[in-house]
């Protein structure tokens, strides 16, 4: 099974600040496309490490979230999680999840006792949901209007 890799705490404003200056710094050396070397220091102890242009634009992204101060959640294509990882990611209980398994309304496989789920099945339930609250609360916002509530 796939890791999933996830930043669940916000950054500190420490972070934000480092996160900016080092996106910004990482950013203005990327634009040519290609693999950057860089020099990495730690206690005392330096390497030179090669990273493809694909992780470099990864990486930028990462830093450009957490400049803004938002954590950051990566998940490789085709990556499975458990029932609470998914029950997480949708903000909603584990048993609630379960049920939503039960009753069919989200895909899933069992690999022995436990049930796994796709991420990319998870995203478009969570795609579907939010549609459909957006669609409900845009019918409210124009019964509001049609009725002269003052919104």
């Amino acid at each position: 099974m796939a890791s999933v890799q996830t930043m669940t705490n916000l950054p500190s404003k420490a972070d934000v600040e480092l996160a900016r200056a080092s996106g910004q710094r990482l950013a203005s050396l990327a634009r040519t496309g290609k693999p950057l070397t860089m020099r990495v220091r730690d206690a005392g102890r330096e390497q030179t490490i090669e990273l493809p242009a694909g992780a470099v634009k990864l990486l930028i992204g990462i830093l450009e979230d957490m400049a803004s101060g938002r954590s950051v959640t990566i998940v490789p294509q085709n990556a499975e999680l458990t029932t609470q990882q998914a029950a997480d990611f949708l903000n909603v209980s584990r048993p609630f999840l379960i049920q939503l398994l039960e009753e069919k309304k989200l895909p899933f496989r069992m690999v022995g006792t436990h049930r796994r789920v796709r991420f990319e099945d998870v995203l478009s339930y969570k795609q579907a949901i939010d549609a459909e609250r957006r669609k409900v609360l845009d019918e409210l916002a124009v019964e509001a209007q049609d009725l002269d509530m003052g919104y």
